[in-house]
């Protein structure tokens, strides 16, 4: 009886030690590309990247791609708390381009999109969208180029014609090529029409903001607000100036009061990125035909939104992960996310593309608005924002709203800044 338990035990434990080997074979091989994976993959807003990886998928019969849609905020804040805890990443990640330096110093939490072949194919996406999401040194890349959100001018055409503006998209953009004349320009319609020439201070203030290189950190990660030459305070005392002139209106983005602003008129210009196209013709339907689009000001030239897709190191398909994140985000299926969910193309190879090249958009007349959105795409500097730019940006918020209720917009500067001062050194 002693001889047959250890004989059982025997062949158990040889049981066992095969069934250990084959589940550690299965993962090397599901690891080296051999064999099927499931990668999951974290996004956030309105993409058509579900669509992508279904017809990934069918090309790929032995990759599973499921895809986790969730709200911006909770997107990142998920993202950060599974990397620290260093379980619980995916294998594929957006991060939007005002959170990326959030991770910055988390960089071994990442994989490093150069060890795996992305300079060959840097050359497809615009220089300065790419050196976005290199580190200080420029010898890792965190991750690959989505969308972009080039800024441009949305100005209605009834309030100009009222305020004996012009309204041909290049005529405006000639007339409107620098912020003095943005201000002169602003001060006509107020006289004429006694509308604001833009919505809000906040978009006042990213006129010149979003067109900054340096904002509120060097690149070691010094704060600068409190220096006398700093953009920042140049940005917020243009944005005063237009308030202290009466062209600034007090629609908040987003709110109904400003989506019946767009549907009316009730301002003049949007100083905007290319996504707006699609909230404007959702929920400003009677603004249709009556806006168009043209440049900004070469100096106000900025990019607002856009994105990168990032492999966290915890991964164990990280060639199989890029091998999709290249597909995806490779010319031709960046215009297939342009036309189906507006996603502005970060690789310029687009921008000659017949479908793009002869795209119109109904809303806005027939115009081709992609055309001034790729001219503005060029024009956009290589921008360093630092790992608490929301926070901070958010209290200069908070004081211009402040100034448009009245209050004094020293005060509130000097206020700020020794909030965001606080914050930092937290």
């Amino acid at each position: 009886m002693v001889k047959v338990k250890k004989n059982l035990s025997v062949v158990v434990l040889l049981v066992l030690s095969m069934f250990l080997y084959a589940c550690s074979s299965g993962d090397e091989e599901s690891a080296s590309g051999e064999g099927k994976v499931t990668l999951d993959f974290w996004v956030f807003g309105a993409t058509n990247y579900e669509a992508l990886a279904e017809e990934y998928e069918k090309e790929n019969p032995d990759v599973t791609i499921n895809i986790k849609n969730s709200e911006l905020g909770d997107h990142h804040d998920s993202l950060f708390t599974s990397i620290s805890a260093g379980t619980g990443a995916p294998d594929l990640t957006m991060i939007e381009v005002d959170q990326l330096d959030r991770y910055r110093e988390a960089q071994d939490r990442f994989v490093n999109l150069y060890d795996l072949g992305a300079d060959e194919i840097q050359d497809q996406y615009l220089d300065w969208k790419w050196k976005m999401a290199e580190n200080g040194e420029e010898d890792f890349l965190f991750g690959l180029p989505t969308d972009i959100g080039p800024k441009a001018m949305y100005f209605h055409t009834e309030v100009f014609e009222e305020a004996g503006l012009p309204t041909d998209p290049d005529k405006v953009s000639e007339m409107i090529s620098t912020p003095e004349q943005f201000k002169e320009a602003a001060t006509t319609v107020l006289d004429k029409t006694g509308k604001p020439m833009v919505d809000s201070m906040e978009m006042a203030f990213r006129a010149n903001m979003d067109a900054l290189e340096v904002s509120y950190f060097n690149r070691d990660g010094e704060l600068l607000i409190g220096e006398a030459d700093n953009g920042v305070k140049e940005a917020y005392d243009y944005a005063v100036d237009l308030h202290e002139q009466g062209v600034v209106g007090s629609f908040e983005m987003w709110t109904p009061e400003w989506a019946n602003a767009l549907n009316q008129g009730g301002f003049a210009v949007e100083m905007a990125p290319a996504w707006l196209k699609g909230y404007m013709t959702e929920n400003a339907p009677e603004g249709a035909g009556k806006w168009r689009v043209t440049t900004l000001p070469t100096d106000f030239a900025g990019n607002w939104g856009g994105s990168y897709v990032a492999i966290p190191s915890e991964t164990k398909h990280s060639e199989e992960a890029y091998k999709f994140a290249k597909w995806m985000l490779s010319p031709e299926n960046q215009l297939e996310s342009f036309v189906e969910s507006g996603l502005f193309p970060s690789a310029p190879e687009v921008y000659e593309m017949e479908e793009f090249v002869n795209n119109s958009d109904e809303y806005f007349g027939g115009q081709n608005t992609a055309a001034y959105f790729a001219e503005a795409a060029k024009e956009i500097p290589e921008v360093y924002k630092g790992p608490k730019y929301v926070t901070v940006n958010n209290e200069v918020l908070t004081a211009l709203r402040n100034v448009q209720e009245g209050a004094d917009p020293k005060e509130e500067w000097e206020a700020a800044v020794e909030r965001i001062e606080g914050l930092v050194s937290r």
